[in-house]
This record gives structure tokens, sequence and C-alpha cells, in this order.
């Protein structure tokens, strides 16, 4: 059975070399799975909200909204195995079907009697196989979906490029370019944002922590791998969710995951609303944190 440990002190600690990973405003707690160690940010009462972050993010992602949500829900923002500072075994299947099912392992450890479920790009394509795989089960404990920008079937963005990355050569590059060389960091992460402006003085530093410390690039490219396929199959999977009240959110300058995509997945489900962001880029959480929180918390304040 898993088992659950609180404020770990081991060898990888995002106290070490990063202020705000360790906050008041939340505990961090590391949780055994049966196929790896993953930690996990728990803040707040009510309701569970779990938060799914994106390809290369991590709980770090959260770190402007679990203060704000914790006074409406419990909040838990989970490193999925292999990601952020969550250790992963080798061999581990990185699709996004066997990633839902570890969100779902970690929700049957903690006892979790109901929840929402928030994901983020990668993460909310995650968040989506989740939703299908409890309605496969007739699992009534998932409450509504938060969608932030995911991954989906109609966004022409990274159908190359991601598949590309997966590939022996792509990976070579891949290591030999962005891995390796550090200054290439902001170039990426200027792209996920509407406003170069607007990038959090702690971002850099905080998205190149698991690259140091726990091969979080390594882990991305495996999940690359798998792309294409994930997509196909995410599209069949999305028939079956169609009846969850959902909250799309989005941020018009997306370069990551095209905003035109939005209204395609908001006609497969039956109660869906879109808030899009004028101007902001993929990470609405982080640009624009205070519309992004507020949305979210009339979201959850409203009756399911």
């Amino acid at each position: 059975m898993p088992t659950q440990t609180q404020k770990d002190e081991g060898k990888i600690s995002p106290s070490e070399t990063h202020s705000r990973l360790k906050s008041s405003s939340w505990e961090e707690h590391w949780l055994e799975l049966a196929g790896g160690r993953m930690r996990y940010l728990q803040a707040g009462t009510g309701r569970a909200l779990i938060l799914v972050h994106g390809l290369m993010g991590y709980a770090f992602s959260w770190r402007f909204s679990i203060p704000a949500l914790a006074a409406h829900a419990t909040v838990y923002a989970i490193d999925n195995l292999g990601a952020g500072l969550s250790i992963a075994p080798e061999g581990m299947d990185h699709s996004m079907r066997a990633a839902a099912e570890r969100v779902l392992q970690f929700v049957d450890a903690m006892g979790i009697t109901d929840f929402d479920l928030l994901g983020t790009s990668h993460g909310g394509a995650v968040a989506m196989m989740a939703a299908a795989i409890c309605g496969e089960k007739h699992d009534p404990r998932l409450k509504r979906l938060v969608l932030v920008a995911p991954v989906n079937p109609w966004s022409p963005h990274g159908k190359w490029l991601a598949p590309f990355v997966g590939t022996p050569f792509g990976a070579w590059l891949f290591r030999n370019t962005v891995e390796r060389w550090h200054f290439l960091d902001y170039l990426w992460l200027r792209r996920l944002f509407g406003d170069g402006e607007k990038i959090p003085p702690d971002s850099l530093e905080g998205y190149r922590l698991p690259a140091r410390q726990n091969r979080a690039f390594r882990h991305a490219q495996r999940i690359v791998r798998t792309w294409t396929a994930d997509l196909a199959r995410l599209e069949h999977e999305l028939t079956k969710i169609g009846d969850y009240p959902t909250l799309l959110m989005w941020g018009t300058w997306d370069r990551a995951v095209s905003f035109r995509s939005a209204e395609p997945l908001r006609r497969n489900f039956r109660h869906c609303r879109l808030v899009a962001f004028k101007g902001v880029g993929h990470l609405p959480y982080e640009e624009a944190p205070g519309e992004f929180n507020q949305a979210l918390i009339e979201f959850l304040g409203a009756k399911p």
C-alpha cells in the first residue's frame, strides 16, 4: 500500500536552491506510489482541487494560485512522476493515459472521496484522459474539470515539433542545445508569455531546478515520443467526458497551444464556459494571476 510522509528532508529538497518552493502558504509532502515517489504541495480546506502541471512544469507553476485557492478548496499541486522533484523509475510508461492513471492513483492513496481536476497544457490532456478513465470505471468522485490551454487534437502547434524532439536525432539536438545551453532558457520561456515584461523574476531559476536535480528534460523527451499516438487516443476519449461541468481558460496570444482550438474543444462539452485572457500567453496563472484566480474561484464557488 502507498504510504504518505510529511516534510521530507531527502537529498532533493526545494529549499536547497529556491526559496519560492517553500512557503508558509502550503505544506510539502511526499507519497510513495507503486511506480515511484510523488511530491506534492497541499493547502486549504474544502473539496479537493488537484492541479496537474504541463510539460516542463511542476508544483512551482502554481505558486501564485495556491494561496488564493486555499480559501476555497483543499489544493493538491502534484509533481507527476518524473517531473519537478518527483522520482520515477527507469522504463516508466510516459503516455498520457499512464500519467492520468498516476493522478488517479494519487486520489486513491489520499483517500479523496470527491474532487475537481485542473490541468494545464500537457497536464490538461492528462486531466481529460483521467476524466475518461473515471467514466469508463463509473467512478463518481470527479465532479468538475478546469482546462487551461490544454493540449488537444485541434491545435496545430506542436504537432510536428513534439514528435521531432522525440526522434533520436531530435533528442540529440535537444540535449546538446536547450538542455545544455542555459542562456536559451529565457527564449523558450519568453515564447510562453504574451508580454515578456510579465515573466516573474523567479521563473528562470524555478524552471531550471528540476533539470539540475531530477533530469526533467529527459522526462519531457520521453513524453513526446508518444505524442502523436496520445493525441489520436485523446480525440477518441473525448467522447466519454462531455457531461463534466468544465471551465476552459486560455490566453489569446498563446503560442504553444492555439487559442483557435478552444472553440472546437468547447463544443465537446455540454456544460462548458470559456474564459479568454486578452494579450496573455500560455501561462495565464503566471502572467495574469489575479484575473486567473478570480475566474477560477468563481467557478469553484458555483454549484456543480
